[in-house]
């Protein structure tokens, strides 16, 4: 799971635009993050791809006035409304931004360039209709908190069970980085201006149960003496990535819905 997507940084510093808390060249600057470009396809009214900053001005002056995450895998379309077009694009890329207020959205499409040693990514986000109707298994940030506190639990538990620790020196090193991570304040860095506190908070700890799942299935195989325990421990984790993942859009649509609730 990323412990930071691309379409949470874009919606995040794309709303912080939209209320007029940061400028676009920053809000766009952000998104971009550590990628070296990324473009916009689709957008109405231009016919070629178009960059960020150009890119939501335009949506802006479409009617959008928030953006939402979606984060889906097989068989839950976390944060999708439709048409089954675009969910399918969302779940290929395993993400989507979904506007508020226009019927849009934005998938992006990931690449690399450049010789070896010097590789850069580059992003193409693809402009596409959506049904504007009620996002799917979205809970509301207390609901999230509460989920995850429990999820943290789980797996923590089953990192125990693992034995991660016995898996060998790599196992160790990402055992250690996690702690790293662990105390570190992630959530700041990665929310925009405006963003609700709790949603800072939540969004830390989902890092932290996704960050615990993936050392887990990576990692997981030193107490492991057959095919069969390994897949039983693979779908003990599901719930818990599940949970981290939906955490995720909760903490990062928090912006656009405590705007609608004032």
């Amino acid at each position: 799971m990323l412990s930071e997507p691309r379409s949470g940084r874009l919606a995040a510093w794309g709303n912080a635009l939209l209320a007029g808390l940061v400028s676009p060249d920053e809000a766009a600057s952000a998104a971009v993050g550590e990628d070296a470009v990324h473009r916009v396809e689709g957008v109405p009214g231009e016919s070629a791809p178009v960059g960020l900053t150009l890119a939501l001005g335009r949506l802006r002056g479409l009617g959008v006035s928030g953006l939402r995450v979606a984060l889906p895998a097989p068989g839950h379309p976390l944060g999708l409304s439709g048409p089954p077009e675009f969910n399918a694009r969302a779940l290929e890329a395993e993400e989507a931004v979904v506007c508020q207020g226009a019927a849009l959205g934005l998938v992006p499409e990931v690449s690399e360039a450049g010789p070896e040693g010097d590789v850069h990514v580059e992003v193409l986000w693809h402009c596409l209709p959506v049904r504007e109707a009620p996002p799917a298994d979205v809970p509301s940030l207390g609901e999230a908190e509460r989920e995850l506190a429990e999820a943290l639990r789980e797996a923590t538990e089953a990192l125990t069970r693992l034995d991660v620790a016995g898996s060998g020196p790599v196992a160790e090193a990402a055992i250690d980085a996690y702690r790293a991570r662990a105390t570190a304040s992630r959530g700041r860095d990665v929310l925009a201006p405006g963003y609700p506190l709790r949603a800072v908070r939540v969004l830390e700890l989902a890092q932290r149960v996704g960050a615990l799942v993936s050392l887990a299935t990576a990692h997981g195989h030193g107490g492991a003496v057959s095919a069969s325990e390994m897949s039983a421990r693979a779908l003990a984790l599901r719930p818990v990535e599940r949970t981290a993942r939906r955490a995720q859009v909760a903490a990062y649509n928090a912006f656009v819905e405590e705007r609608g609730a004032r």
